[in-house]
């Protein structure tokens, strides 16, 4: 999983509350467990005016004008500015493998799903609660300036505008170290690995039957 530490993004403001993980990435989508390729996928059914599905090329398929993602000015976007519970519906983590495919690493509502919001820190991509008015503010400021970009400081915990205003955020200290290092899971675990192979080595000869199965 990639580091993150500084982020200066374009911003991409999706205006809808309640966006649940179906609509991020649809359900035909769910077969590959890759977890790379479901970025021309994301928010399919909204970007797409045809229905989409695995192994199909996106090349040629008509774009929806009216959905943001499609505008030229947004084009690039690594902010994704959003609004209330954010990551509803089902657990699946191909949500956020769909967003970070896409380019997506940091996300900003006012509240979010709590197991969407707990795979986005594995998966290298974080998720920012600012106060509801903030939100509003920040969407205000996006829509009316081409080009609005934030710096998304994680160490420090804040989201700079390109007016120079510092916005603090919350981030739990493991989670942030997490992120800061690169870690999911499985990063996590093998930095244990010196301690698991002495505890392995050490069960062996404390209770050797357990493992005389593995030896025949």
């Amino acid at each position: 999983m990639r580091k993150f530490s500084v982020l200066d993004g374009l911003v991409v403001p999706l205006d809808r509350a309640n966006v649940d993980t179906d609509a991020i990435i649809p359900k035909q989508f769910l077969k590959s467990i890759k977890r790379a390729g479901f970025g021309p996928n994301l928010f399919d059914e909204w970007r797409y005016l045809d229905h989409g599905e695995p192994g199909k090329s996106n090349h040629d398929r008509p774009l929806n004008p009216d959905f943001v993602l499609n505008q030229p000015r947004y084009q690039g976007a690594s902010v994704l500015l959003t609004r209330d519970n954010f990551g509803c519906g089902s657990s699946r983590e191909h949500a956020p493998w769909a967003l970070e495919d896409y380019g997506v690493l940091a996300i900003i509502a006012p509240s979010f799903a709590d197991i969407f919001y707990n795979n986005c820190f594995k998966n290298g991509i974080l998720p920012i609660v600012l106060d509801a008015a903030v939100v509003d503010r920040l969407f205000r400021e996006c829509e009316a300036n081409e080009g609005y970009a934030l710096t998304v400081d994680l160490d420090k915990q804040t989201v700079t505008t390109p007016t120079g205003e510092s916005i603090r955020f919350d981030v739990d200290a493991g989670r942030k170290h997490r992120l800061l290092n690169g870690l999911d899971d499985i990063g996590l675990t093998l930095l244990q690995a010196d301690k698991i192979k002495a505890y392995e080595e050490r069960r062996k000869q404390e209770a050797p039957w357990l493992f005389s199965g593995s030896q025949q």
